[in-house]
């Protein structure tokens, strides 16, 4: 039950532990600012779900992306940044403080660093909601694939998330359908090569999910139909993966930071680690929706921490562009 009572005042919070709130708090944490990370639902974000990581720098064997995140975390609380577990509903402002309502309480804070992230987006096709979370329906293959070892699964999507799910559910599966309502992919090239030359993928061109079929228990199969002609197929399998992108997670700001048609918070337009609210700054995926990568969401979750202590500590009246800021 959420109380009224404030049990946290921080000079700055960071909502979200993923790849941008963990930059975040290890740039605010050595900045003696002594950071506040709020883990969200989600602790660590979306690359705890990542198995292998191989274009992040300084790893020329890859990492795992449990690993790099419990190293992010690791590194952050050596300098000071303090976490706890907890998901925040409502954001409100009065005057200049802002007050964040948890599901365990209320947190106040001059600053706020939102770095909430995205969560998979899911296709809204009969069946996919009866079916969903242990029972066939899953959107994160690192998290379920050992369930399907030696069975038949679907991947749904395109990109290269996609494309990664079904290459990695061949380590479990006898066969992976990748079903995307397009006649090419999405993906890299290289991923794309990996994904047409391994003999446990067929590729279904042009169609699109209609139905998740099931006895009740579990799902047994899908019912898909070919854009084009119009034509439907039942395909067998046991398993789908909805890989289709992400809606940001923005809800909890809703009416107090701008956010756009599409969910996203839209940044200030001199300065994109800035919101147009003094005091709240802007880390990761929930504010980018064109180049959603570990190391960018990394690289503007350093940008938000910076401009929070500039802003903190008076190097200017209110948030400012870093050109200018160089200039003073």
């Amino acid at each position: 039950m959420l109380t009224t009572k404030i049990i946290e005042k921080k000079m700055l919070i960071i909502i979200g532990s993923g790849c941008a709130g963990l930059t975040a708090a290890i740039y605010a944490a050595r900045a003696a600012l002594y950071p506040l990370v709020i883990d969200g639902n989600q602790p660590g974000g979306q690359l705890t779900t990542t198995t292998d990581i191989e274009n992040f720098p300084g790893f020329p064997d890859g990492i795992g992306g449990y690993e790099l995140v419990d190293r992010m975390r690791k590194q952050a609380e050596r300098f000071g940044a303090a976490f706890v577990s907890d998901h925040i509903r409502a954001m409100r402002n009065e005057g200049e403080v802002f007050y964040l309502d948890g599901t365990r309480t209320t947190y106040e804070s001059k600053a706020v660093i939102i770095a909430t992230g995205a969560s998979p987006r899911l296709l809204g096709a009969s069946g996919e909601a009866e079916y969903f979370g242990g029972k066939g329906v899953s959107t994160c293959a690192t998290c379920d694939g050992a369930f399907y070892r030696g069975k038949d699964v679907a991947v749904i999507g395109g990109g290269d998330s996609a494309v990664e799910e079904a290459i990695f559910l061949t380590r479990f599966c006898q066969k992976v359908y990748l079903i995307h309502r397009r006649d090419s992919l999405r993906a890299s090239a290289s991923m794309t090569r990996r994904i047409v030359e391994n003999p446990k993928v067929q590729i279904i061109w042009n169609s699109v999910l209609e139905e998740v079929l099931g006895n009740g228990l579990r799902v047994t199969g899908l019912r898909i139909c070919n854009v084009k002609t119009n034509i439907e197929q039942i395909l067998s399998c046991s398993g789908v993966f909805i890989a289709v992108g992400h809606k940001p997670n923005s809800s909890f700001a809703i009416g107090v930071i701008p956010i756009d048609s599409h969910g996203y918070f839209i940044p200030r337009a001199d300065d994109a680690s800035c919101s147009p609210m003094d005091g709240v700054f802007l880390a990761g995926d929930c504010s980018n929706s064109l180049y959603q990568q570990a190391i960018i969401a990394a690289g503007t979750g350093a940008r938000a921490a910076i401009a929070a202590e500039r802003w903190l500590v008076g190097a200017a009246e209110k948030c400012v562009p870093i050109r200018e800021y160089l200039q003073n």
